[in-house]
């Protein structure tokens, strides 16, 4: 797995290791404060450390473990970052998705391979919902850096026959994310410090939110159905589009706290409105969000408060 470290990838390392899989992770440096430390995730997998951009290394360790599974959430994948830094973004997340997968073409033992797209990559589209047969036309620097992962995938699926699946998530939200540049966590992060909480834009965007163990799932079930779908993208999100004001003012509900949060309305570079239809989810792959969004932020405001590591 790549991206072990990240908020979604310690979930689903969780997940993996909860079901008895032998887990092998790669990643660049391991931060004290992730998920997977808190967790101590590093005692139960074993560890290479290493860069996405270093080809021959990811061959090497795929060769010597023998891997027949590879899930590939490595990337760059903070939006404020990548638009100050966009070749950094591309270099990490398009080279990286090329060598993961000419990596798995020279590996005979892989058997199924789970790349992480996003919505992001639909870019914006006048229609919504977005449905799998939306063109990718992504115009920001990290949405595009998703657009070209996903079409790489694509191309090594029907070229070169790899058995891919692509995952087209809605935004993701639980316990464990420490990218305070994002909207729940640093939301959290200011109620439960008696903080101003501030929005950057204007409060009317509106997103598609799934819960953490939604989104793990989906993960899990696109890898076991991989022989029955392999080349194909899907969305995996509620179809429920909530603003970003609605979801600040429910945490705000949640913690008790009363305050007001400040809008700057001064946000660039993000879409102003998508959301999911993941009715092909459902049809092929059976999988569905379960999760209710105040039962989520509910859950995952309980496990900030408690850890107080803030």
């Amino acid at each position: 797995m790549t991206g072990s470290g990240g908020f979604i990838g310690s979930h689903l390392a969780t997940k993996l290791l909860d079901i008895d899989c032998n887990l092998i992770v790669l990643m660049k440096e391991l931060d004290k404060n992730s998920f997977f430390s808190i967790n101590n995730l590093e005692k139960k997998v074993k560890m290479y450390y290493g860069d996405l951009r270093e080809f021959d290394e990811m061959e090497r360790i795929m060769r010597r473990e023998k891997i027949d599974t590879v899930f590939h959430l490595g990337a760059q994948s903070q939006v404020l970052r990548a638009l100050e830094d966009p070749r950094s973004t591309l270099d990490i997340n398009v080279r990286g998705t090329w060598n993961i997968l000419e990596a798995c073409r020279k590996n005979e033992n892989v058997k199924r391979i789970v790349v992480a797209s996003s919505d992001k990559a639909y870019g914006i589209h006048k229609k919504l919902p977005y449905t799998e047969e939306f063109q990718l036309n992504a115009s920001y620097p990290y949405d595009s850096s998703k657009t070209c992962t996903d079409i790489i995938a694509q191309m090594y699926a029907k070229t070169y026959g790899l058995p891919i699946g692509i995952t087209r998530c809605a935004n993701i939200y639980g316990p464990g994310d420490i990218n305070w540049d994002r909207l729940i966590p640093s939301t959290i992060k200011s109620l439960i410090n008696k903080e101003e909480i501030v929005i950057r834009s204007d409060g009317t965007p509106e997103r598609d939110y799934i819960y953490i163990d939604d989104a793990v799932n989906a993960y899990i079930t696109l890898a076991k159905n991989i022989e029955n779908v392999k080349g194909e993208a899907f969305n995996f999100g509620s179809g429920k589009p909530v603003n970003v004001l609605n979801v600040v003012n429910t945490l705000i509900e949640i913690s008790g706290y009363d305050i007001k949060p400040k809008i700057l309305g001064k946000s660039k570079g993000e879409i102003d409105r998508q959301y999911l239809d993941s009715t092909k989810a459902f049809e092929k792959l059976n999988w569905k969000a379960e999760t209710i969004l105040k039962d989520g932020l509910t859950k995952t405001y309980r496990w900030y408060k408690k850890i107080q590591q803030l």
